[in-house]
């Protein structure tokens, strides 16, 4: 594979993976893994890829790359919505609310519903929270191992 074509697809996974804010940021990244390339070759690169800016709602914006430019994988893409998403998870009972980054609350209720783990019965989203009915007998630990493909990091167990 040649130098670009690992370099864009390195670019790819990375914006899949992390919130880049600026373009110093892609230059460390790419430095980190070998790749030596102006910012004016990383603004082609992006160019290329199609990459924008959106706000997050939160800390300001970083960069995203449209879904049509990821190898399509409908799970992936799934958990990509809930990663971006949430925020925080909290439980009572058989009910778990979660919280997310104003406006996602709808693509991280479908997400988990197309995903539709049996420890969840379904789901009701707001603006940006959403109340997530577990199916009777389920406790917190069986629904955060369920989900655990999908949650961020800081709340798997």
């Amino acid at each position: 594979m040649k130098t670009k074509d690992r370099r864009l697809q390195f670019l790819q996974e990375l914006l899949l993976e992390k919130k880049i804010r600026n373009q110093e940021e892609f230059l460390q990244e790419l430095e980190s893994q070998g790749f030596s390339v102006t910012q004016a070759t990383l603004s082609r690169d992006l160019q290329s890829l199609q990459v924008s800016k959106v706000s997050d709602g939160i800390q300001g914006s970083y960069y995203t790359i449209p879904q049509n430019r990821v190898p399509h994988d409908p799970a992936n893409s799934y958990i990509q919505d809930i990663k971006r998403g949430l925020v925080s998870v909290e439980f009572s009972q058989n009910i778990m609310v979660l919280k997310t980054r104003l406006g996602h609350a709808n693509t991280v209720a479908a997400a988990l519903d197309i995903l539709s783990p049996p420890e969840i019965i379904g789901s009701v989203a707001g603006d940006d929270a959403i109340i997530v009915v577990l199916r009777e007998g389920c406790t917190k630990e069986m629904v955060l191992k369920a989900l655990e493909e999908v949650l961020p990091p800081s709340y798997q167990m």
